[in-house]
């Protein structure tokens, strides 16, 4: 990964006026990536929609980190039962058309 898609987590922190140990609590608990070069740590541009919600979900509704944790969980199983239900509506769709 090139670092022009590579946002440096100080100036993320700045901006969106978080402090840098919710990056890295949140980086510890798996639910971000950082990635480090010579010894700075980045966030990569994939990373930003997924951390502004995180963000948002602490400092909008005081959610702590196990909960944000709980909630991205859920979140991605709705979101892969979402696209698992789109695949079983395909596959009838094939055998309506008989």
């Amino acid at each position: 990964m090139t670092k022009e898609h590579l946002i440096a987590t100080s100036d993320f922190c700045v901006y969106y006026n978080v402090e840098r140990t919710f990056i890295t609590s949140l980086q510890e608990a798996g639910l971000v990536q950082i990635t480090v070069v010579n010894e700075t740590p980045y966030i990569p541009e994939t990373e930003l929609q997924k951390l502004e919600k995180m963000i948002h979900l602490h400092h909008d509704l005081e959610i702590n980190i196990a909960g944000i944790e709980a909630i991205t969980h859920l979140l991605d199983r709705v979101e892969q039962m979402q696209i698992n239900m789109l695949n079983l509506k395909n596959r009838l769709r094939l055998y309506e058309e008989d």
